[in-house]
Parts: structure tokens; sequence; C-alpha cells
């Protein structure tokens, strides 16, 4: 426990550092990967019944949660259905995703690096032809339908006592990370190469230099590129 005080919490420089370098770029990105295939969301659709049962809106070819701005949308459905894919790309802006249509496209194959942080992702659904991410341990239920491979119930991989024992280091703690995926985060009090450091993580050291550094440098090129710019 400390003693009271006047300090400088830590935490919240460095989300006024976040905010002050990037705010701008994120609150004009639109949610590209509702625009990956055209049209949209059909209502008789897998993902368009649970947009509807789920009191979503349709975005495209996303089920948005309601309630969230147009700068912070929040994505649980994609339905990528029918879109003539090959590969499947990046799909990170819709790690919050509860339901994912991949099915009756070409998909060569599928990695399970591709589903990296989809810790809400309870129903995929792919080609009969690719395997679910993280193998059937990974899922409660695996079945076949309409040439289709449905993957429900992502299960989390930090039950796998003896894989979590061995990976992740002592003073640390498992953490689901998608499908088939975990990841070892410190425990409080420690931090570090393999959580092997006790005590806080001395944030205000290591990000403030950081942020004035990245404050300073953003000044001076705004500096000069207003110099170069040609007065009407």
């Amino acid at each position: 426990m400390r003693a009271g005080g006047c300090q400088l919490n830590p935490a919240l420089l460095v989300v006024f550092i976040f905010k002050l370098c990037f705010y701008g770029v994120y609150n004009s990105s639109e949610l590209r990967v509702c625009e990956l295939c055209n049209g949209t969301v059909l209502s008789h659709s897998a993902v368009g019944r649970f947009c509807s049962s789920s009191a979503g809106r349709i975005k495209e070819r996303c089920c948005v949660k309601n309630g969230t701005t147009s700068d912070h949308e929040k994505i649980i459905g994609l339905d990528l259905s029918n879109c003539s894919l090959t590969q499947v790309g990046s799909l990170q802006e819709a790690c919050t995703a509860t339901i994912i249509d991949l099915s009756l496209n070409p998909i060569a194959n599928i990695t399970d690096s591709t589903f990296e942080g989809f810790t809400e992702l309870n129903d995929l659904i792919l080609p009969i032809k690719l395997f679910c991410p993280g193998g059937a341990t990974s899922w409660k239920n695996i079945t076949e339908k309409d040439e289709n491979r449905i993957c429900e119930g992502q299960n989390s991989m930090c039950n796998q006592t003896s894989q979590m024992s061995m990976d992740c280091p002592e003073n640390s703690q498992c953490a689901p990370y998608g499908p088939g995926l975990f990841e070892c985060s410190c425990a409080d009090m420690y931090h570090g190469y393999k959580c092997l450091r006790e005590g806080e993580f001395p944030a205000l050291q290591v990000f403030g230099p950081l942020g004035a550094s990245t404050v300073v440098l953003s000044f001076l090129l705004w500096v000069t590129q207003r110099r170069m710019v040609i007065p009407l």
C-alpha cells in the first residue's frame, strides 16, 4: 500500500501520449474489413440471424454492436461468405467478433495466426476443405454441413495445464489469445524478461522520454512542412 500524495500516474501518461500521436490517424480510419466484399449481410444468413438476436446493426459486411460511436465501432459479426476469396488477409479489425463466416470461398489455406487475439470468437464457418484453426482441441464442437466446416465454442488453451506449465514462466499467468493460442502475462508486481524483475514496471522512465521525443519530432516536422508550403 502507498502513502497518500500527488503523483503522476504513468498509465495516464502513456494513454495521453498514445492519443496525442495517433488520435488523428485512428479517428479518420474506416472499418475496411467490412468492405472486403461487395454487398451486405443478409438477414437469413448465420451472421444476419446472430446480428438480429444480438440487437446489433448491419454495416456492409459487418454486424456492429449498438451503442458504439462511429469512431469506435465494435464488430461482433463478420460475413465474408461467397466473396471469391482465395486467401485471407488481416482481419484484426474484427478481432472482437463473436461469429465469422468465410464459407463459399475458394480459400486454399488458413493459418492459426490469422485469428491471433480473437478471444471472443465463438462460431467460425469455413469451406469444408479447411480445418478449424488450432485443431480439434481448440473447439467444443466441429461439424460439417452443406459443404461447410463449422467450428463452435472456442476452448481456452489455458485449460491445457501441461502446455501452460511448459511455456509460461514462473511469476506469470496464462491468458487466451485466440483459437489454439495463449499468451503469458506477468503477474502483479513482476515485469521484464520472463517476468524475473520484481516491482512495478517503470513506465514513466521508459515512456516519458519516448513521448517527449515524439512530440518534439512531430513539432519539428510540422514547422519544416509549413516552410515548404507555397502561399497562394
